[in-house]
């Protein structure tokens, strides 16, 4: 699919709603899956990759139910029943990744497949942790498919090199079922949903500083309300900031200290965004965020702690620096290589094409602002949802139309999204 997006004339105003947070919802369901009773889960999202998670634990028996488009029910006795037939994970790095953490101590063999960018992405940083603790996992030279071959498991003390919310997820779910206790370390904090959830649900946790501790523990139910994703509110932060007169608000976004990096680069930025309504909803910080157009941005260096906070926001962050003055640099995000694309590469190959000054650095990129962003270009998506996302965000400013092919790509993580743009303009 090939969209094309023209300049703004006039700026973004009044107030959206936000779709629920993709790494909420798929934990929300994998954790009440296989915890012990019913619960009802408000606000589920409605992206594709959630949806490949609730498909496959309902291929695993568990009883799931939709209420209404947004609510779910789980029923659960908390075992798993296995499946006799590959369990597709489609494009979701997230569900391979956590739910091999869940499989690796049960008492069945499990395979776990996915579509071709995802049988692209690493998964010996799981590998090598779950084996320690007495997994079998074979793969495709550390990539799925992947074939489970589930024994009981013992717990480990894993310094991990990479701080990474879907590795220790994955050690912590594998820790739950494990004989011991499971500790995992990383060198920064990465997104905490588990730990949050894990506790609202009565496992057996600790956390100290970037260590956190699990030993076995029995899950119990308990209704979940899913928080607005940060992640999707990124791009209208963005938009706002860089779209002349724009001015509105985007209504109970999830803060969680751990996500909201994109939060104080822009104020590092000189950027306008205030948070209103601050409040705690289902052990998560939720707020509503106010952004104003600013004229006066300037370049900053983003890196270290920093990344794993913005990890996924960096594509749309750098349509931003091209528009503060100074040069912004990122470094330390190598990982961006991983994801559904290398994002470094594929980001500064494309944005070169509208006039964007940025430069490729092994761990990251560097720009030059203040660019006016001349368009009249056709980009590539690389089938990844945030580059789309983030070219369309710079079309918005361009000074000539731009088309991004395979915009459909969107839809694995925000359907609503060019919805949600034509509500403000």
């Amino acid at each position: 699919m090939l969209k094309k997006v023209s300049k703004l004339n006039n700026g973004l105003k009044g107030e959206i709603t936000i779709p629920a947070d993709k790494s909420v919802s798929h934990r929300a369901v994998m954790f009440s899956s296989i915890a012990r009773g019913k619960c009802i889960i408000k606000n589920f999202s409605s992206g594709a990759d959630c949806h490949s998670t609730l498909n496959l634990f309902k291929q695993l028996g568990v009883n799931i139910e939709f209420i209404d488009e947004k609510t779910l029910s789980i029923n659960s006795d908390g075992i798993l029943k296995p499946s006799y037939t590959p369990l597709d994970a489609g494009n979701s790095g997230t569900t391979t990744r956590l739910i091999s953490g869940i499989l690796a101590g049960q008492n069945f063999d499990s395979v776990i497949i996915g579509d071709e960018s995802l049988s692209k992405r690493p998964m010996k940083r799981i590998i090598e942790p779950l084996t320690l603790m007495g997994a079998n996992i074979e793969s495709v030279d550390g990539h799925a498919p992947l074939t489970i071959k589930g024994r009981k498991l013992h717990g480990i003390i894993y310094n991990s090199k990479l701080a990474s919310a879907q590795v220790k997820s994955c050690v912590l779910l594998a820790g739950l079922n494990a004989e011991g206790n499971t500790t995992f370390t990383e060198p920064y904090l990465s997104r905490n949903h588990t730990e949050l959830l894990l506790q609202y649900l009565g496992a057996d946790i600790t956390i100290n500083g970037t260590s956190s501790t699990i030993c076995s523990s029995e899950l119990v139910a308990k209704d979940i309300t899913i928080i607005g994703d940060i992640s999707s509110a990124a791009f209208f932060i963005v938009a706002g900031l860089i779209v002349p007169n724009s001015d509105f608000v985007i209504k109970d976004v999830g803060l969680n200290p751990t996500r909201s990096g994109i939060i104080d680069i822009v104020k590092r930025m000189g950027g306008g965004v205030n948070i209103l309504n601050r409040h705690l909803d289902s052990g998560e910080e939720v707020g509503d965020i106010r952004v104003q157009y600013n004229d006066n941005l300037k370049g900053c260096i983003i890196e270290g702690e920093d990344i794993p906070r913005l990890i996924d926001e960096l594509p749309v962050i750098a349509v931003l620096a091209s528009q503060a003055e100074g040069q912004t640099i990122v470094k330390n995000a190598e990982d961006l290589r991983n994801k559904e694309s290398d994002r470094i590469k594929c980001l500064v190959l494309e944005l070169k094409k509208i006039g964007i000054k940025i430069e490729e650095s092994q761990d990251g990129f560097i720009i030059d602002g203040k660019t006016q962003i001349k368009g009249g270009a056709e980009l590539e998506s690389y089938h990844d949802h945030r580059l789309a996302m983030s070219f369309y965000i710079a079309g918005l400013i361009a000074e000539n139309e731009i088309a991004i092919n395979g915009f459909e790509w969107t839809k694995i993580s925000f359907p609503e999204f060019e919805e949600l743009v034509n509500k403000l303009v």
